[in-house]
């Protein structure tokens, strides 16, 4: 099955994308912005979540509904990865948590794990990748590798800014990957950051720029 691509278009999104936009939004603004987009983002990116059938007694009477079945983790890519999480897990706090991290090899110039660490449901359940910056693809698909590996069998990718290498480069290596983007970018420049984009996105979260 193909996965698909989705770009948000919403007044909400890009009043926030322009807020981490903005060079000059501060370390708190920017870190809490990312998380409110995550949160917005998580809303569409789950509605596919498989539900099951469930029967309540509400204060007038019995009601039958429906409830998610099944586990959810998330599982960002260090480190920027980790200003998704809190996000999403205000929309879904009964999701675990794994961690991926990747470097980059100066001389492959290709990425190399250093960090992994999944719950152990994680070929059960349905997996959201996080990072905000999906520029080469590299990463993110060397991350989804990973988890294919560990079993997991349903995989999301959701990050905020992305453009088509990135974009092609996931779609080329798992067809079966939904990608959420808040926005699409024009381009990579010389030294690989995304145009317009966010600058470096973890610095700007952690404050380490």
């Amino acid at each position: 099955m193909s996965g698909k691509l989705v770009i948000f278009n919403h007044p909400l999104m890009t009043h926030k994308l322009a807020i981490i936009r903005n060079e000059v939004t501060n370390t708190k603004d920017f870190r809490e912005t990312v998380s409110e987009i995550a949160n917005l983002m998580a809303y569409e990116a789950t509605r596919n979540l498989p539900v099951k059938e469930v029967e309540i007694k509400t204060p007038i009477a019995v009601s039958k509904t429906t409830m998610i079945d099944g586990d959810i983790v998330i599982v960002p890519i260090l480190r920027a990865g980790l200003g998704m999480v809190e996000g999403i897990q205000r929309l879904i706090p009964q999701a675990k948590v794994g961690y991926v991290g990747l470097a980059r090899n100066e001389e492959t110039l290709e990425p190399e794990l250093y960090y992994a660490k999944f719950p152990t449901n994680i070929s059960e359940a349905t997996v959201f990748v996080v990072d905000p910056m999906l520029a080469t693809g590299g990463s993110c698909a060397k991350a989804i590798e990973i988890l294919k590996e560990k079993g997991a069998k349903n995989i999301i990718y959701m990050g905020i800014v992305g453009v088509d290498e990135g974009i092609n480069k996931v779609r080329g290596e798992h067809p079966d990957v939904d990608i959420f983007l808040a926005a699409k970018d024009e381009k990579l420049n010389e030294k690989g950051y995304i145009v317009p984009g966010l600058g470096d996105c973890g610095d700007r979260l952690f404050g380490t720029k």
